[in-house]
């Protein structure tokens, strides 16, 4: 996958931003225990469920992960991955990303 702005390239894009990954101890949104190398994520509007795919713009890997989890709440960022999604993309703290929705 490309970063090219063109038509193509953004077809399916749902946002771009500030990414960062957490871990917690905590229940989800959804009731379930959060497991830290899953492949999750916290978004603040998306439906619990659904799914996205997330391209870090640096490394231009990508992850597809579940939305379980409301956040992130402060700052600038408009996800949370879980380490396990993070590590994936090759995400060490914050960094852009692009979130695409999947079928």
């Amino acid at each position: 996958m490309s970063f090219a702005s063109s038509d193509a390239a953004a077809e399916g894009m749902i946002g771009r931003g500030v990414a960062a990954w957490y871990q917690s101890g905590h229940r989800t949104a959804t009731g379930e225990r959060f497991i830290p190398d899953g492949y999750t994520a916290a978004h603040r509007t998306l439906p619990l469920g659904s799914k996205v795919r997330v391209v870090n713009a640096r490394s231009n890997r990508s992850v597809v992960v579940r939305i379980n989890d409301r956040g992130p709440f402060g700052g600038r960022r408009i996800i949370d991955l879980s380490r396990g999604a993070a590590r994936a993309i090759g995400l060490d703290g914050v960094g852009m990303v692009e979130l695409h929705a999947t079928n």
